[in-house]
């Protein structure tokens, strides 16, 4: 029986080759958000490695909204140009270039993991820090600053920038970031968010940033190109975010456009408390297709050629998105083939190894 996971995925105007997407991992490796020579190499040799989709790491719609000072960002016109010439790359070699759009809020303002991930001050080349309310995610923390009307509709407006300007850099997929206890996801937890206006308080009201965004981004995304939104199906935490609100949250951003849900979990809280193995993830992921309709990719503890064909295979999701196991093995698409016994396209420059 012919492989599912390398089977072609159609989203709009855009076909993917294969349902192995490189999921958005941090290289805390820019310069005032600047892309170098590594994020080519390190995204370029993913596309060579036969990933269908490449979706670049969370990418700062503002300064502010760096999780640290080496994350790539896209909130000045200068920055798109090294981006523009690493997706011509990725498009060269028949897979399709992604971008997550992100604001980090209260988790803002850290150091690099290899440098302890410690919360950075002023000396330190960090900087103040905003949510919805003014709680630290660690209570030995500088307290965030409460955003008051002006800062969101701040926000909104640099996503909005900032899709123009991914859109000028050529990406053809755009998440936006709602997971992991990074802004979008603070105001949807009830753990996060203690604010008596509309952003705040009832489901509706949490909700209404994210949504607020997504019309924003559609304003500047082409119609024909797909539109993602990663969130957290769950805070792993009681009385926080749970997988109902997940399942009734992307059923309204199916009705607003949305094409596929990205289904992660946890991050937002020092205090969950996740039950790690293998697809612990997928589970969700399988409940919000089967409960809306919508596409989903799952995420989470998935390593292995035999386990992501079974989740593609089964209807559990239509993209497996790998991270960490990306990392350890740039050759994904070329290795799970051949296990899979998947006659795909090499690059080339590669053939004489093929088996």
């Amino acid at each position: 029986m012919p492989s599912l996971l390398f089977s072609p995925l159609q989203i709009k105007s855009i076909t993917l080759k294969n349902r192995i997407t490189i999921s958005p991992m941090c290289q805390y490796s820019a310069q005032d958000g600047f892309a170098n020579d590594w994020h080519l190499v390190h995204l370029g040799s993913r596309s060579t490695g036969g990933s269908g989709l490449i979706i670049q790491e969370a990418t700062a719609v503002s300064p502010e909204g760096r999780i640290s000072p080496g994350d790539l960002g896209l909130w000045k016109d200068e920055q798109i140009e090294k981006m523009q010439q690493i997706n011509q790359f990725i498009i060269s070699q028949k897979s399709v270039p992604g971008i997550q759009l992100a604001h980090a809020g209260r988790k803002a303002s850290a150091a690099a993991p290899w440098e302890g991930g410690r919360k950075l001050d002023e000396t330190q080349d960090g900087w103040d820090t905003v949510a919805p309310s003014a709680v630290a995610y660690h209570d030995n923390e500088k307290t965030p600053i409460a955003l008051d009307k002006t800062g969101i509709q701040k926000v909104i407006s640099d996503f909005k920038s900032a899709t123009k300007r991914a859109v000028q850099a050529g990406f053809q997929v755009l998440e936006i970031h709602a997971a992991h206890g990074y802004l979008l996801h603070q105001f949807l937890s009830p753990l996060s968010n203690f604010r008596t206006d509309e952003y705040g308080g009832s489901f509706e009201n949490r909700i209404r940033l994210t949504l607020d965004l997504v019309e924003s981004v559609q304003s500047e995304w082409p119609e024909n190109l797909p539109l993602f939104v990663r969130i957290s199906a769950t805070d792993w935490a009681e009385g926080g975010w749970n997988a109902e609100e997940s399942v009734q949250l992307s059923k309204i951003l199916k009705e607003k456009g949305v094409d596929l849900i990205d289904v992660s979990s946890g991050g937002l809280v020092s205090h969950q408390q996740i039950p790690l193995g293998p697809n612990y993830q997928v589970p969700f992921a399988e409940s919000i297709k089967k409960e809306t309709g919508m596409m989903t990719g799952a995420v989470g503890l998935i390593t292995e050629a035999a386990q992501a064909e079974e989740i593609v295979a089964s209807g559990k999701a239509d993209l497996v998105l790998f991270a960490r196991e990306s990392l350890r093995n740039p050759n994904l698409g070329l290795k799970f083939a051949e296990e899979l016994h998947a006659d795909i396209q090499w690059p080339k420059q590669y053939e004489r190894a093929k088996k």
